[in-house]
């Protein structure tokens, strides 16, 4: 085997590594706030993400980052091409991106704007924290994320409440407290 064949047989298996792994990052919201017992308040500890995986039994390979830790109301351009070019110089071609609900909807329209090729993004985030508990919607969503970015074709999407939404036909119904189809 000459050291060209090497090479071509290490990089496809480069290749395949990139398709199957599934990037994370990690944007904060309500999916990774914490509850401050003595204030009544809600923060910014670490993320939930590693603690859920394993109490998943997630056998699915899979790199996680920390971009930010920070409620989507607070999210500003800086923050949100933070995230466009992390998605851009990932090797992965999946990507789920935890993101607070609020401004979940703009984030994934400037994904999409950009242009990202090769790429199936998911965002997906919690109405109530993982930190409650089994009262908590993080879970299930994160679930959800990690099986539509497998089937999904490449674009960006919305998931939350079961339901996979692509950006531009989506929204959050602050009065009933879901996204809908639109």
């Amino acid at each position: 085997m000459t050291n060209q064949s090497i090479f071509d047989n290490q990089q496809k298996k480069i290749l395949v590594k990139q398709e199957k792994t599934i990037q994370i990052f990690i944007t904060g919201g309500t999916f990774d706030k914490s509850y401050d017992y003595i204030e009544g308040a809600l923060y910014f500890k670490e993320t939930h993400l590693p603690e859920m995986l394993k109490r998943s039994r997630c056998q699915l390979d899979i790199q996680i980052e920390t971009l930010m830790m920070m409620d989507s109301l607070e999210m500003g351009v800086k923050e949100t091409d933070q995230i466009i070019v992390a998605c851009q110089n990932s090797p992965c071609q999946k990507i789920v991106i935890t993101h607070g609900t609020d401004k979940m909807v703009a984030t994934a329209k400037a994904l999409a704007k950009a242009n990202l090729k090769n790429k199936t993004i998911l965002l997906t985030g919690a109405m109530i924290p993982y930190a409650f508990g089994g009262s908590s919607d993080g879970f299930f969503n994160l679930g959800c994320a990690l099986s539509y970015v497998q089937t999904l074709t490449q674009d960006v999407y919305i998931t939350m409440q079961g339901q996979s939404f692509l950006w531009n036909e989506v929204q959050k119904n602050s009065l009933l407290g879901r996204f809908e189809k639109i």
